[in-house]
């Protein structure tokens, strides 16, 4: 699941993220609400949480602009004001939920999970391709030998090849979605957790194969 977080007290959006990162969140940091709505206009995100108080573009201007483009993505809004005139006004903006800082961060991850828990409980919460299957809510991938909890970055990876089947996917774009725009990692990292995954794949006996294609990237592929 992708979280888009825009708070710009940067010491605890790095707080948040290794947070998230460590329960297996993909998670993008913004610092201001422009740059917010700039990433919900190009990315697809599961959820948001936002700062009230930012730079720039408040959190309530950032909910509103969203609801009133129609896009319904869950919103958390986090806030250092206790009063109830914020609150109400936030959820009555279509926020789906609120916390007051400083805030415990098992009630972060518990109301982020029940805000998004609609959106888990889908069938299509489950990708399937081949003999192989990946669980959304659970993180494993299972075939009829057996199956594996994945690590965030080996999810994130064979979730976004599962949704493109057969379509090779620039080394590029996995570097962009999982590790962010402004990572400085390494583009070799991609092919270390590729060969995590085809390991997986071989101990469960998969009938899929993970390609690569030379210069380009990969693809999830049958075996024929």
């Amino acid at each position: 699941m992708r979280i888009l977080l825009a708070e710009d007290e940067r010491s605890l959006s790095r707080a948040i993220v290794a947070l998230l990162e460590k329960n297996n969140y993909s998670a993008d940091a913004v610092y201001d609400g422009a740059e917010a709505l700039e990433y919900l206009a190009a990315e697809n995100y599961d959820a948001v949480i936002l700062d009230i108080m930012m730079p720039k573009v408040d959190g309530l201007t950032v909910l509103r602009q969203l609801r009133e483009r129609g896009n319904p993505i869950p919103v958390l809004l986090l806030t250092a004001r206790s009063e109830v005139e914020d609150k109400v006004l936030g959820l009555d903006m279509g926020a789906n939920d609120y916390l007051t800082k400083p805030f415990a961060t098992a009630e972060l991850l518990a109301r982020l999970r029940a805000m998004t828990r609609s959106q888990s409980a889908q069938p299509g919460s489950r990708l399937a391709f081949g003999n192989i299957t990946l669980d959304q809510t659970t993180f494993m991938l299972s075939s009829p030998s057996g199956s594996f909890r994945l690590a965030n970055r080996e999810y994130q990876m064979i979730e976004l090849l599962l949704h493109n089947p057969g379509q090779v996917i620039p080394t590029e774009r996995f570097l962009e979605k999982i590790w962010g725009y402004d990572s400085d990692v390494e583009i070799n990292v991609v092919w270390v957790y590729i060969s995590y995954l085809r390991k997986k794949l071989a101990a469960l006996h998969a009938d899929v194969q993970i390609r690569a294609t030379r210069n380009t990237g990969y693809s999830l592929e049958k075996l024929k």
